[in-house]
């Protein structure tokens, strides 16, 4: 596969191989057949990330093959966005002709949405003046009138500078219902809006007729917190990226959700907290005892979970976990399934033609 040609003949035959590794996989586990959820085959990236070579005057997108170091030129990326591909030979040809926009510029990121916003951060090895700012905001306008409704923003070491906002917001149809989705430049968010709108739905789906609260950790933006707030008396939620937090504020009031709670904590905070090991100022005002929390929720970073939140999650009757890495998952189903039983596992194709996998388990009490 190269980055301007995706094999999407072999996207079927891929996809089954991500079936029956997670099958062989979860087979220690007597878990169910997997439900599986397609990608669409192209155009499924909401986010890219180039580094920018300079050959001369001219300048373009470049990304590196994993395998061999070699430098390979991007013109076209057909796995990202079609926004996207639209922005990056725009923006390429307005930053060309202006030696302050592209001198010691080094990479180039891409963050856009469904909704037609798109959010483009400039890297630079050197600090950003008055003059970049101007021809900056110039070329925002350029590619605005041009009908790409873009934020752009310039960093640097220790620098940053937000023409506008930093920010995009994304509107998703979820069973039905529009959802609006804050989305922060340099935080994280789902990478593929189509496959995000699948682990809406299936959460949703095995959480329905839910007993009680749930509790979330890693919630970042509110994703599926907001997705999930239907289906249980309260949410409480952590997270502890600030712009996350901030942007989980703003999505729980632009949906109109009056039964979430943020608290910007770890994980590993929060399960200080629960076993009364710390107290912490951030609790101020919430009582933890309140709330009768049957399910918890964890999509926890690659490393999976940490030994004390394992033992702390085992605690709740269900235990709802999407995973990035079945490796770390099926090591922490080594313990879970000690107390837990899998009743219910899908496969997200979140990553099409790469090894990687999503995938999600609905774990119940024995």
């Amino acid at each position: 596969m190269t980055p301007d040609n995706l094999p999407t003949a072999q996207y079927d035959a891929q996809l089954a191989e991500k079936k029956d590794r997670l099958v062989s996989i979860m087979a220690a586990f007597s878990a169910p057949e997997p439900e599986v959820f397609r990608s669409p085959v192209s155009h499924y990236r909401m986010r890219a990330e180039f580094r920018i070579w300079h050959d001369g005057d001219d300048i373009y997108h470049i990304m590196f093959d994993q395998a061999t170091k070699q430098r390979i030129r991007v013109d076209t990326f057909p796995a990202a966005s079609t926004l996207i591909n639209q922005a990056m030979p725009k923006l390429l040809e307005g930053i060309q002709p202006h030696k302050c926009l592209r001198h010691k510029l080094f990479q180039i990121d891409y963050l856009s949405t469904l909704s037609g916003e798109i959010v483009v951060s400039l890297l630079y090895h050197r600090q950003l003046d008055e003059e970049w700012q101007q021809h900056a905001q110039q070329l925002r306008d350029n590619l605005q009138a041009e009908g790409i409704n873009l934020q752009l923003i310039g960093r640097a070491s220790k620098q940053k500078i937000c023409l506008d906002r930093d920010y995009a917001d994304e509107r998703l149809m979820v069973s039905g219902r529009e959802m609006i989705y804050r989305q922060t430049e340099n935080s994280f968010t789902q990478p593929n809006a189509a496959v995000n709108i699948h682990m809406l739905e299936w959460a949703q789906n095995v959480t329905t007729n839910s007993q009680g609260d749930l509790l979330e950790l890693y919630c970042g933006n509110g994703n599926f917190s907001l997705a999930l707030a239907g289906n249980f008396n309260r949410v409480l939620a952590t997270e502890i990226a600030k712009p996350s937090v901030a942007a989980a504020q703003f999505n729980i009031s632009a949906n109109k959700i009056d039964n979430v709670q943020i608290i910007r904590m770890s994980a590993e905070e929060f399960t200080q907290a629960m076993q009364g090991v710390r107290e912490f100022n951030r609790l101020k005002g919430i009582d933890l005892s309140e709330y009768q929390c049957e399910t918890i929720f964890v999509d926890p970073p690659r490393s999976g979970l940490d030994e004390q939140t394992i033992k702390m999650v085992q605690a709740y009757p269900r235990i709802l976990y999407i995973s990035c890495n079945p490796e770390t998952l099926s090591e922490n189903l080594t313990i879970l399934s000690q107390t837990h039983q899998i009743t219910r596992l899908a496969l997200f194709d979140q990553f099409p033609y790469t090894h990687h996998m999503e995938c999600g388990v609905l774990l119940e009490k024995h």
